[in-house]
């Protein structure tokens, strides 16, 4: 009797686990696109590689930071992006996908306003590294404006150097930052430019094709790792959209469909 009990218990029990798991789990959007991102945001939060990545890219920053000679008497500065180069939004990405969602602006906005994302592995002490050299750290950001509270709050939870008013620049009525460089350039002399996707460097890689970026980035090979600070990000961005000619009214399964077409296969 006491057997049948503990089967009885034991056959309970994995059904009740098999529920959970089956409601944790992303089993509302089987779309490659969305499940994907499950991997890479993992890989974003657990893999030593990917802070391996960062830290290479901050050290290779700083030893730029300490050969640089000024060419002008204009104060100097560096340009960053905050998402995935300074800021992490992994816990949203993770969030979304565990529920079989992409992406909305809804939920983002939600995200940031709590302002408790964490810092990019070796930012933070970059950065104040830059500062302490007399730097100024502009971030030129495609946050939208009614973001600037959280995250310039954000920005000082970590004491980062410049987190104010006059330091953020926020997307306003165009996503491209150009404007926005072209204004610092005018004040400061640009040291480093740092960023996880490459329209954070150069109108070059606005809104262009996959084959566009590909061809502009083998025309300004000389940048990466010089002038340019690349910060590696496997979840989202312009390598993303590009793939879908920046139609985001897809459907999931019009994804699906781009993303397969797009991997080559032996």
């Amino acid at each position: 009797m006491k057997k049948i009990v503990f089967i009885s218990f034991i056959f309970l029990t994995a059904c009740r686990t098999t529920q959970v798991a089956s409601t944790n789990n992303n089993t509302t959007n089987p779309n490659i696109t969305v499940n994907g991102k499950i991997f890479t945001t993992l890989f974003q939060q657990r893999a030593a590689e990917y802070r391996a990545l960062c830290f290479q890219a901050y050290n290779i920053a700083k030893l730029r930071v300490d050969e640089y000679k000024s060419v002008t008497n204009k104060p100097k500065a560096i340009i960053t992006d905050i998402d995935e180069t300074v800021l992490d939004n992994s816990p949203y990405e993770a969030f979304q996908t565990l529920q079989g969602k992409d992406y909305d602006p809804a939920s983002w906005y939600q995200w940031t306003a709590k302002g408790i994302a964490d810092t990019m592995p070796g930012a933070a002490s970059f950065l104040k590294y830059a500062s302490s050299k007399g730097i100024t750290i502009f971030y030129i950001t495609n946050r939208d404006e009614k973001e600037r509270a959280s995250t310039i709050g954000n920005l000082k939870k970590f004491q980062l150097p410049n987190a104010d008013d006059a330091h953020f620049l926020p997307k306003q009525s165009i996503s491209s930052k150009e404007a926005r460089r072209r204004t610092v350039s005018l004040t400061h002399e640009i040291v480093l430019l740092m960023g996880d996707n490459l329209a954070d460097f150069s109108s070059l890689f606005d809104k262009k094709t996959v084959e566009d970026r590909i061809n502009n980035t083998d025309f300004s090979a000389g940048e990466f790792g010089n002038r340019f600070i690349v910060l590696p990000n496997p979840v989202y961005g312009d390598w993303e959209s590009s793939l879908f000619n920046y139609n985001y009214k897809l459907t999931a399964a019009q994804k699906d469909s781009v993303v397969r077409g797009a991997l080559k296969a032996y």
